[in-house]
């Protein structure tokens, strides 16, 4: 059964860096798109980055182009998000998804990990 775990959260200044892990195990994620969602405080969950199984194509959501990347590591069987230029409206629980073979960026379905906590400050 697979099973995900996030790390790599924190506090951060406004416009800093912050790069987050996936670890998977119980199962190889080669033939799994990964997705990072996110969820603020009295907020839905919301699509952040989708990467297809191969890790050659990447999706992100309007408010993260061109300042977060996504990526996977089918060897280390892992998943990263790379966050740079962070604004405080960034800050939010930061979850790792599974979703099968095919991106989703509808935060209902696949295996979910228990997120990491994200803080940008002013």
């Amino acid at each position: 059964q697979l099973q995900l775990v996030e790390s790599g959260g924190g506090s951060v200044q406004a416009g800093g860096s912050l790069r987050l892990s996936c670890v998977a195990s119980g199962r190889r994620i080669n033939s799994y798109a990964m997705g990072w969602f996110r969820q603020a405080p009295g907020k839905e969950r919301e699509f952040v980055a989708a990467v297809n199984w191969s890790g050659g194509s990447t999706y992100y959501a309007d408010s993260v182009k061109g300042r977060f990347t996504i990526s996977k590591d089918n060897v280390e069987n892992m998943a990263y998000l790379q966050m740079n230029n962070l604004r405080p409206e960034d800050t939010a629980v930061y979850y790792c998804n599974a979703p099968g073979g095919m991106v989703v960026t509808k935060a209902n379905s696949g295996v979910w990990g228990p997120g990491t906590q994200v803080t940008v400050v002013s």
